[in-house]
């Protein structure tokens, strides 16, 4: 016999923490993203930019696991939108790697101060391309660190979003 608890709207622990991991990952993945950038100056190319759009998506499925039903749904899809971002970040790191091509002549212009004169900014302006890591640690790209946290917050996430908890 099932308890009443069970029956409840409460979720059991496993989706609780689930749910929390859905936000949570995507969270402090988009925030080393955002201190690379904006702290160290590691600006992001196309396809970091590509990885960083279903992490976006993660967080808005994940903040809808706290306030719709149903629950389960908004963190499977979480679970599966932080897989995406770490099969394009798998991608993206074989590309810096050199282990095959990106499918576009990738690389993103970042804007140089705004009070500058149009040709200083165009001379001072640096070019960032996906076939080049901006920094490594170990070997490891960012794009190589995405593909890992994110393949595994994600497969995490889906494990707990899909076991059935004990009464």
């Amino acid at each position: 016999m099932r308890s009443p608890e069970r029956n409840s709207a409460i979720p059991g622990p496993s989706l609780r923490l689930a749910r929390t991991l859905a936000l949570a990952v995507p969270a402090l993945l988009l925030g080393g993203a955002y201190v690379a950038e904006y702290g160290f100056g590691l600006y992001p190319c196309e396809m970091c930019w590509w990885q960083r759009w279903p992490h976006f998506a993660a967080l808005g499925l994940g903040a809808l696991a706290f306030l719709v039903p149903p629950q389960r749904l908004w963190i499977v899809l979480a679970g599966v939108a932080i897989l995406i971002s770490g099969a394009l970040g798998g991608f993206h790191a074989g590309v810096e790697y050199g282990w095959w091509q990106g499918i576009t002549s990738c690389a993103r212009i970042v804007p140089s101060d705004p009070g500058s004169s149009a040709l200083e900014a165009i001379m001072n302006t640096p070019m960032i391309s996906c076939n080049e890591a901006q920094w490594r640690l170990l070997g490891i790209s960012l794009a190589g660190f995405n593909f890992l946290l994110s393949i595994a917050g994600g497969v995490i996430v889906l494990a707990l979003a899909l076991r059935r908890d004990r009464a």
